[in-house]
């Protein structure tokens, strides 16, 4: 039985919060008359902001949560309001970081013990060291070049690592980013369908956006996104995640809600003309099929890229529609594509360029931040759109060797902690998650997808969840001195747990698991024989 406040119990309080609000509002009117109106919004905001505050400070899983979605709308704000919201991020990283050092005994630091942690920090360090670049012309351009570059990911990887403490949480954080993808892909539509606004149409008409999102009169949707480019690649990676989900251990209206978003991620990279994207679910996929271990998925996973691919380059099938033909003309035209060939011969102008300077022209003497702090240089000038290409120019052939380096010994490790896995609801969302950081990486020679937002930090998630594997991972259940001293292993139904599925996002509460049943198919939905003398491991492992 709860006890309810007594009216004496009630009394005071009302009194307290009946003050308050006067005083609130005496305030508020003072502040409105002597500063505008702008003022006054800006106190009122400030309730709502000092909650997310008091919310981050008592359950940094919060931070991450806001980070992934500030990282979503933040560039999209900055269409209607003039302010650097794209700082939001790091102030909510910053802010989490804080969280976690006020109670330093709660987390379990040796989660950072791995080559994911050791692999951004090198990473960090190197750009660190670029400020002293010879070549490097603006220490601003720098700060705001690194953020995307090294700092988010140096942050962020360590952040998941420690606040992901089951799966549950793994799944909230899907949940926010599948619901934000798909509130994308419906706002992409609207501008597809219905027109810009006001502010989206100021946007456009920069000449500079003007030209490459507005081709033979179509529009290339960019949604709430930084541009087309990174709208395509996001669409395309959550797509691909949706659909690996919904063909695996979920329940019925999981799938059915994890295939839908699916389609509309699919949709929402038709949408946006960027024909790069396209490698984001191609790449991907056939990952995820190489994975499975069952030779008849693979199979018709193989048969169904190739007819999608014969489809593009030998039929006419869909020219009728300009979203489809766009990317058949990438198909169709390979290496002869007009694009492509200008990117070629700026390559070839990079290479005589840094034959004299192995550490690159200085982090963000590129592209916007080269033109906004140091215009008229050759970087500042040169067109650098691929993400490597990016890296390459800024930070030389030194920093692209790291950066590859790194690159690949994320991925390795992430993929023998997948291989290692039993559980087969945990291994489809793993097998999801380095699928699109597959295809991600392949697209980002195309596009610069990996530094922008919300890839970014949807990467991070990524790379993260895949080094907990270990720990998200079901364990051996032993009972009794037998199975203590290793006499004989348990039967898989004994020793493993299966949620349900993709677990509703709500933070805060006691955490519990769902029971379960395990899947028998093969590959990724089969878990392993379990033996005691064997246990999964402790930590998260090297690299």
């Amino acid at each position: 039985m709860i006890d309810l406040p007594t009216d004496d119990a009630r009394g005071p309080r009302r009194i307290a919060i009946g003050a308050a609000a006067v005083i609130g509002a005496v305030v508020l009117g003072l502040a409105v008359a002597r500063g505008g109106l702008l003022v006054g919004l800006a106190l009122v905001g400030l309730v709502p902001a000092l909650y997310v505050v008091r919310s981050v400070i008592l359950d940094p899983r919060w931070g991450l949560a806001a980070t992934l979605v500030v990282a979503f709308v933040g560039v999209g704000i900055t269409r209607y309001v003039p302010a650097p919201t794209g700082l939001l991020v790091d102030a909510f990283l910053a802010l989490t970081l804080l969280a976690v050092a006020l109670r330093p005994r709660e987390w379990e630091w040796d989660r950072l013990k791995n080559g994911a942690v050791v692999a951004v920090t090198v990473w960090m360090a190197y750009n660190l060291l670029q400020i002293v670049n010879p070549e490097a012309r603006s220490i601003a351009a720098w700060f705001y070049a690194m953020r995307g570059v090294a700092l988010y990911p140096f942050l962020a990887v360590p952040l998941f690592l420690l606040l992901i403490k089951d799966r549950r949480d793994l799944d909230r954080l899907l949940w926010l980013w599948f619901a934000f993808s798909v509130l994308g892909v419906l706002w992409g539509a609207k501008q597809k369908l219905i027109g810009l606004d006001g502010a989206e149409q100021a946007w456009l008409n920069v000449p500079g956006n003007l030209s490459t999102h507005l081709l033979f009169g179509k529009l290339r949707v960019f949604s709430f996104y930084s541009d087309s480019g990174q709208f395509g690649a996001a669409m395309g990676h959550m797509g691909l995640a949706a659909i690996i989900l919904a063909l695996g251990p979920e329940g019925l209206w999981r799938k059915v809600l994890l295939a839908v978003a699916g389609v509309l991620g699919i949709y929402g990279l038709l949408i946006s003309g960027t024909r790069g994207a396209m490698a984001v679910p191609m790449i991907g996929f056939f990952v995820y099929f190489l994975l499975s271990g069952n030779w008849r998925l693979l199979v018709m996973g193989m048969v169904a890229l190739a007819m999608v691919y014969g489809a593009l380059k030998f039929t006419s099938v869909g020219s009728g529609i300009y979203e489809v033909q766009r990317m058949r003309t990438a198909v169709v035209e390979g290496s002869d594509n007009p694009s492509l060939q200008v990117r070629l011969e700026n390559q070839k102008k990079l290479k005589a360029y840094l034959q004299s300077r192995p550490f690159g022209g200085g982090v963000g003497s590129g592209g916007y931040w080269g033109q906004r702090f140091s215009p008229g240089t050759f970087l500042a000038e040169l067109a650098l759109d691929s993400w490597y290409v990016k890296i390459w120019a800024e930070q030389g052939p030194v920093g692209l060797w790291l950066y590859l380096s790194g690159l690949a010994a994320l991925l390795a490790g992430a993929l023998r902690r997948l291989l290692r896995v039993r559980d087969a609801a945990l291994r489809q969302r793993l097998a999801a998650l380095f699928a699109g950081l597959c295809g991600i990486a392949v697209a980002s020679y195309g596009n610069q997808v990996l530094g922008q937002m919300p890839t970014g930090i949807i990467v991070a998630l990524s790379v993260a969840a895949l080094y907990l594997a270990p720990r998200l991972d079901s364990p051996p259940e032993a009972s009794g001195d037998a199975a203590s001293a290793g006499d004989a292993p348990l039967a898989p139904e004994a020793a493993l747990h299966v949620p349900g599925g993709l677990n509703a996002p709500s933070f805060g509460g006691d955490r519990t698991e769902e029971g379960g049943t395990q899947h028998g198919a093969r590959g990724l939905h089969r878990a392993r024989p379990v033996t005691p003398s064997r246990p999964p491991p402790s930590g998260g492992g090297g690299s």
